[in-house]
């Protein structure tokens, strides 16, 4: 099963040290999401990341780092919602809809479906599917390898992603809320609570 990591969306000063050891901890992918902010800022981040971790590394804005870089792919959402004309390479998408789901993700290398359940992050995000929905999703074929469950991921229960079929978790709030940006120096925290991350997604 795949454990991808979303980025908290602001910038700090500690990123590039972080992500590169939980790339060395075994993280799959890192999609590196920062709405609203200025390319140099993505740039510089991914200038600090060694260069074998950057073919893990797929991006929500701000397409053209992904050749720059030699990235992984782009992933594709409401704030960018077409592919560069031409491209070919990795492709994702986010949905937020079954049937959108099932009509589009054959276009897609892998897609994010969410919210699965209460987010951890962002307070006002709640589950929005009925667990008998996902099981005949399941069923259906709908949510299979290809489909990554987002949204108040916790290692409390990976197990039900894992049982209905999901081929990977996308991991923000229950990893980035051990550590706070403005104040928090040492980050072994999150290294152990992303072990136990990982153990559960093995």
């Amino acid at each position: 099963m795949k454990l991808i990591l979303l980025t908290p969306p602001d910038f700090f000063v500690e990123e590039d040290k972080i992500i590169t050891a939980l790339f060395e901890e075994g993280l799959d992918i890192l999609h590196l999401r920062k709405p609203g902010t200025e390319p140099i800022y993505s740039e510089r981040l991914l200038t600090l990341i060694p260069e074998c971790y950057r073919q893990q590394i797929v991006v929500h804005d701000h397409f053209y780092l992904k050749d720059e870089f030699d990235l992984k792919g782009i992933h594709l959402n409401s704030r960018n919602p077409e592919a560069p004309e031409g491209y070919k390479g990795h492709l994702s998408k986010s949905f937020h809809d079954i049937d959108e789901l099932k009509n589009e993700k054959k276009n897609f290398t892998y897609s994010f479906l969410s919210p699965i359940f209460d987010s951890i992050s962002k307070s006002s995000y709640t589950a929005a599917f009925d667990m008998e929905v996902l099981k005949q999703s399941a069923e259906a074929g709908v949510i299979d390898k290809k489909v990554m469950a987002l949204g108040g991921i916790t290692t409390e229960n990976v197990d039900v992603i894992k049982d209905l079929g999901f081929g990977g978790v996308v991991v923000l709030g229950d990893l980035w809320n051990r550590f706070h940006i403005h104040s928090t120096l040492d980050y072994k925290e999150l290294i152990n609570h992303f072990r136990k991350l990982r153990k559960v997604t093995d």
